[in-house]
């Protein structure tokens, strides 16, 4: 079987482009940089559709897909906080801050069970999914209000958005891995 099937050249392409964004941004090429994340976003969603009707996941695209998903994200938020680019809206650093210590706290959480009681698999929840969803729905605000060079009550709902989430997806995830070890252990 193939590794480097197309999902996952897809899936590295996305990957790829993360440096293009990121290089749009620091030079002022804000609609450019808006359209390769719009691109990579277009990606995502194709080589999830191809996997499943080509037949062809593969364990590589389990992993690769969800990274430069978290790159992608990660990198936007950080390049959207960053002082001195002059962008009209930029991401608080609170926020920031915030949603990559979930990801972090996740995956520390994760692997702390794993290795506390064995193998456990760790499905995203709808919380999750919703936190990813409007953290993209932020990004692309920004980008946005940015290029226009306009300051939008819209950002700012996106910003208290993107915190609810990230603090309930965060406390959801926390909260399931403690039920996992407590049944393990028999206590639930």
């Amino acid at each position: 079987m193939t590794v480097l099937t197309l999902a996952n050249q897809l899936t590295l392409l996305r990957m790829l482009l993360i440096p293009a964004f990121v290089i749009l941004i620091a030079y002022h090429q804000l609609g450019w940089a808006l359209a390769i994340f719009l691109a990579a976003g277009i990606t995502d969603a194709l080589d999830g559709l191809i996997a499943r009707w080509s037949g062809k996941k593969t364990t590589l695209g389990a992993w690769l897909d969800p990274m430069a998903d978290k790159l992608l994200l990660v990198t936007t938020f950080i390049v959207l906080t960053l002082p001195g680019l002059g962008l009209v809206n930029r991401m608080p650093v609170w926020l920031t801050i915030l949603i990559i210590s979930r990801d972090i706290v996740i995956v520390l959480t994760v692997a702390i069970v794993n290795l506390a009681i064995g193998r456990r698999t760790f499905k995203p929840s709808i919380y999750g999914k919703l936190a990813t969803a409007v953290y993209i729905i932020t990004a692309i605000v920004f980008m946005v209000f940015n290029f226009l060079r306009q300051r939008s009550l819209l950002v700012t709902a996106c910003i208290y958005a993107s915190l609810v989430l990230t603090l309930i997806s965060g406390i959801h995830y926390i909260t399931h891995a403690a039920r996992i070890v407590n049944e393990a252990h028999g206590e639930g």
